[in-house]
């Protein structure tokens, strides 16, 4: 099998932005007591987790950092609703992008590289291709024009890691109490075969969550059904 890195598609002219946030959040570590890191990974959301039932819904309406203790309470708080094996961490979003949003759209928007947006349309032609784990989920955002497409935001589940050769040989490990940890985008990304799940065809990485992943199932349905906005570009894997 092989993957594909997501990109925007800037060659074909769309104006398209979509200006929104999450409805709810974790808090960022303020000063972790093990490694002394303030930090937050808002790219990781589960949009089709809703927070209502969860006390204090106010605690979750704003972004901020805590001390690590109020940040693990409010996170056993959520860990109920998130879908099986989700992985959590400071600064996490929850609920439906609001926002706002104005210009003219692709089949799928991609402003920002760890979001991916689609129109219903060309999600429900994928779903009949088989493609596996596709999870559209509905947006709180105003259109700023007349006649406005309908956008869902895929659900991109953390799964799969990079492979250690692409990565540097004397990095830290994760800090053992918040997780932290200080990775950055290779230059040339390699996957661990190892790691990759056998039935999602998108998904994002566990180490690296702004990093969107895709099947060649997914890229040639995409291809073949002639849908645009994102283009796809190769990602090598080893064993």
């Amino acid at each position: 099998m092989r993957y594909f890195r997501i990109r925007e598609d800037k060659s074909l002219g769309y104006t398209g932005f979509v200006d929104a946030a999450h409805k709810w959040g974790l808090p960022g570590v303020d000063t972790c007591p093990a490694c002394k890191s303030t930090w937050a990974n808002t790219t990781i959301a589960y949009p089709s987790v809703d927070l209502t039932p969860v006390p204090a819904l106010a605690d979750f309406a704003e972004a901020r950092a805590e001390p690590l203790e109020e940040y693990e309470r409010m996170r056993e708080l959520v860990r109920p609703l998130l879908p099986p094996g989700a992985m959590v961490q400071p600064g996490a979003c929850f609920g439906p992008l609001v926002g706002k949003a104005q210009g003219r759209f692709g089949q799928f928007v991609s402003n920002y590289s760890y979001v991916l947006l689609v129109r219903r349309e060309a999600l429900e032609k994928l779903q009949a291709e088989g493609l596996r784990g596709l999870k559209g989920c509905r947006m709180e955002v105003r259109f700023r024009q007349r006649h406005s497409p309908e956008l869902l935001e895929l659900e991109l589940l953390p799964v799969g890691r990079l492979h250690p050769k692409c990565l540097p040989p004397n990095r830290e490990p994760p800090c053992p109490r918040c997780g932290w940890e200080d990775l950055t985008m290779p230059k040339e990304p390699v996957l661990d075969a190892a790691t990759l799940p056998l039935d999602l065809d998108l998904f994002r990485l566990v180490d690296m969550t702004t990093l969107v992943v895709c099947t060649e199932r997914f890229a040639e349905a995409c291809q073949r059904l002639g849908l645009d906005g994102i283009v796809f570009l190769p990602l090598p894997t080893e064993g």
